[in-house]
């Protein structure tokens, strides 16, 4: 596969300060710069496929550039499915620079972003949907995006896809036989059976494309606190993260922007932002704060809205509570003291009774969130990528389109073009109809040494 092909080469590690940087070639003279760019410990030991050894990288007057290990992989059982060589290096950037231009003087070029995983590709070792899964693992955020991730790039996409498009390809088949066969075969019979399985396939594949879902298992999702001042949310922040990262006073009004923070719930990266207490204020820049609130609050997955429970409601509290929906969770805080919060609060949000201060309830709340992030970001979720998620989504308002021709009462062969197109569209999911345009789009946004 790589006769004819040059050998590239380049930094695979993140650049800055470490213990290891490791230099990749790849290519048909990938086991003739090794041996010119590397010195065993051990004179005169061989190089066997996959076997790390201890030496030195020297320059072209055999001069040591650093103390290293290196390794050669060869084809096809390497990630390329070429020849590859790796070089170890002390981190930090200047050995490795070092080292790599001792490749390109002996004739490797410089990698292109995403080389090494497109030539993956072109070798058939990968499709598309996980080299974009590749990508994907390497800008993880959180476990549940990690564990995502991995599971595409061992075929979650692809397998299925193969499995829709076998579907669609068993109707189509039955189609050709009821207009082959008219004797045999009831078309009246066939359209019936395929509509149903038409909508039953739609549905699988528009289960898998909720952007929002995708977004926040690659991203990671936003919880707002959101209130009237003094009701106790940078009290809740701080618990709920477990330090003391926002300031608590007695005094109205002390946050006044937005203060987020990163942090890992079940596997899944929540930005949780405290933000201004949400009242009429003459303070300008108290005012700017309620703003930057409103629109956090506008942009969130899931509001936190907090209630100081030992006070009656104020006009403020019920006009929040008036603008809530299915995002937000009730948090009643301040349990630690008498109730003097009267009913009236919605039936239909979620409400804890807590204590920021004592701890009291927390359990029962964080639960909570982790069920509604939960719910909003499985990891099962397929096409995470915007790409494949605008093919899919295509296919899946296609096959709605035939579902309805055929209630219509519209022959099965009219909607055969139909559903070869749909199979069209998701074998460009998988990139085995691709153009090079979308091709050369996907790897130009990964990292040069991947």
């Amino acid at each position: 596969m790589s006769e004819g092909r040059d050998t590239i080469a380049a930094i695979s590690t993140a650049p800055g300060e470490g213990g290891i940087a490791i230099v990749r070639v790849s290519g048909p003279r990938a086991g003739e710069i090794l041996a010119a760019a590397f010195r065993p410990a051990r004179e005169g030991a061989k190089m066997r496929s996959h076997m790390l050894r201890y030496g030195l990288a020297v320059d072209g007057n055999g001069a040591a550039i650093d103390e290293v290990m290196a390794v050669f992989m060869q084809a096809p059982n390497t990630y390329t499915r070429e020849d590859v060589a790796e070089i170890h290096c002390h981190g930090g950037g200047v050995c490795a620079a070092a080292v790599l231009r001792r490749a390109l003087e002996l004739g490797a070029r410089s990698a292109e972003p995403g080389e090494f995983t497109r030539r993956a590709y072109e070798s058939g070792r990968i499709d598309l949907s996980r080299a974009e899964a590749v990508m994907q693992l390497v800008g993880a955020q959180g476990e549940a995006a990690r564990r995502a991730a991995l599971r595409q790039m061992r075929g979650g996409v692809s397998a299925f896809v193969g499995d829709v498009i076998a579907q669609l390809t068993d109707i189509l088949s039955r189609i050709q036989a009821a207009v082959d066969f008219p004797e045999e075969v009831d078309e009246e019979a066939v359209s019936v059976e395929i509509r149903g399985e038409i909508d039953e396939i739609a549905g699988q594949i528009e289960r898998r494309i909720d952007p929002r879902r995708a977004r926040i298992l690659r991203e990671g999702a936003s919880v707002v606190l959101a209130g009237r001042p003094n009701v106790g949310k940078s009290s809740l922040m701080n618990a709920l993260l477990n330090c003391e990262r926002a300031i608590v006073t007695d005094i109205p009004g002390t946050t006044r922007d937005v203060l987020s923070e990163r942090f890992e719930l079940d596997g899944r990266v929540v930005r949780l932002s405290d933000t201004a207490g949400i009242r009429e204020s003459e303070d300008s820049i108290e005012r700017i704060g309620v703003q930057r609130a409103q629109s956090e609050v506008e942009g969130a997955d899931v509001v936190l809205l907090v209630l100081d429970r030992s006070q009656p409601l104020t006009e403020a509290d019920k006009e929040l509570l008036s603008l809530a929906d299915e995002r937000y969770i009730l948090c009643l805080n301040k349990a630690d003291l008498p109730c003097r919060l009267e009913a009236g609060l919605p039936n239909a949000i979620p409400a804890f009774s807590l204590s920021a201060r004592t701890g009291e309830g927390m359990e029962a709340l964080t639960a909570s969130l982790q069920e509604r992030l939960g719910a909003t970001a499985y990891e099962d979720e397929c096409f995470t990528v915007e790409r494949q998620a605008r093919l899919a989504r295509e296919a899946a308002d296609t096959l709605r389109g035939c579902a309805q021709a055929l209630q219509d009462g519209f022959s099965p062969d009219v909607i055969s073009p139909e559903l070869l197109n749909v199979c069209n569209l998701l074998d460009n999911v998988t990139g085995r109809d691709a153009s090079e345009e979308v091709i050369s789009a996907i790897f130009a946004n990964f990292c040069v040494g991947k």
